[in-house]
C-alpha cells in the first residue's frame, strides 16, 4: 500500500487546514499573532532573543499556552520563515526577465531586512503558503517560453539560491572580518595592497596579475549593487540562452 501522506500539524495550521475544536473556550490567540510577535522580536534582539517565553510575554499569555497553536520553537521558526515573507511583486505586464530579476531582487532584500533568515532559511522545497505563492509567480512569469515545469522550477530554485548567497555575502560583510579585526584591513582596497604584497606571481600567475593590476582599487566597499546585478544578469543570460534554444528546437547541451 501506498504511505499516507499529510501535512505535519504546523503546516496544517499554516494552511488553515486543522480541524477547528468545538470543545472548550474560544482560543484568545492564532498562529499570525504568535509568529508577528516572534519576528518582531528577532528583528530588535535577534534569533537568540526568540523562544517560547518571549514570544508568549510579547502576547500576554503563559509560555505553556502557546503549545495550542505552536507545537515547539522549530514549528515557530518554521512559521516565520514563511510569515516574513511579503506578496510577491506584481507581474504588471513585465516581460519574463524584467519580472524575475524584480523577483530575485526582492527576495534578497527580504533577507537583508530581516537576517536571521539566514539562520532558519534552507535550501528546500517551500511548504509555507507565502512562500510557495513566490514560487507560483515565477512559473508564471516564464509562460510561453517554451521551458517545461521542471525547467521553469530550476530556473526559480537557482535565482532563489543566488538571492540568498547574496544576502549572506552582503550582512557578513557588513559585519566585518574578525579575521581582519588586527590586519589594518577595512576595504576592498587595503585588501588588494595586502594580497600583493603576499601572492607570488609564480604560484598564483593570473590572481597576482589582476591584483597588481588593480582589480580592487575601484571596490568603495565589500558589498556593491553592481556586483549583485552582474551575478544576476550572467543567471538571466543563461536563462534566455536556454529559451533561445528551446526555440530552436535544440536540446540542453547542443551547439
Amino acid at each position: 500500500m501506498a504511505q499516507e501522506r499529510r501535512l505535519p500539524p504546523m503546516l496544517q495550521r499554516m494552511w488553515g487546514r486543522e480541524p477547528a475544536s468545538r470543545r472548550g473556550p474560544r482560543p484568545r490567540l492564532d498562529l499570525a499573532t504568535i509568529t508577528a510577535a516572534a519576528i518582531e522580536i528577532a528583528d530588535s534582539e535577534g534569533l537568540a532573543g526568540v523562544s517560547m517565553g518571549s514570544v508568549a510575554t510579547r502576547v500576554g499569555v503563559a509560555a505553556t499556552a502557546l503549545y495550542r497553536y505552536v507545537g515547539s520553537k522549530e514549528d515557530l521558526l518554521t512559521s516565520m520563515a514563511d510569515y516574513v515573507a511579503p506578496h510577491p511583486p506584481d507581474p504588471g505586464g513585465l516581460p519574463w526577465r524584467d519580472y524575475l530579476g524584480l523577483w530575485t531582487r526582492a527576495q534578497r532584500d527580504i533577507v537583508l531586512g530581516h537576517p536571521w533568515l539566514l539562520v532558519i532559511t534552507r535550501f528546500a522545497p517551500p511548504l509555507g503558503p507565502r512562500r510557495l505563492l513566490w514560487l507560483d509567480r515565477a512559473l508564471a512569469a516564464l509562460d510561453g517560453t517554451g521551458l517545461d515545469d521542471g525547467e521553469k522550477i530550476n530556473v526559480a530554485s537557482a535565482l532563489t539560491g543566488y538571492a540568498l548567497t547574496d544576502a549572506a555575502l552582503v550582512q557578513t560583510m557588513g559585519t566585518g572580518f574578525a579575521e581582519f579585526d588586527e590586519s589594518g584591513i577595512d576595504s576592498p582596497f587595503d585588501y588588494g595592497e595586502v594580497l600583493a604584497e603576499v601572492l607570488d606571481p609564480e604560484t598564483y600567475p593570473a590572481l597576482s596579475a589582476a591584483v597588481r593590476g588593480g582589480v580592487m582599487h575601484g571596490a568603495d566597499s565589500w558589498a556593491d549593487d553592481t556586483d549583485f546585478r552582474f551575478g544576476l544578469d550572467l543567471l538571466l543570460d543563461g536563462v534566455e540562452q536556454l529559451i533561445a534554444r528551446r526555440a530552436s528546437g535544440s536540446h540542453v547541451g547542443g551547439q
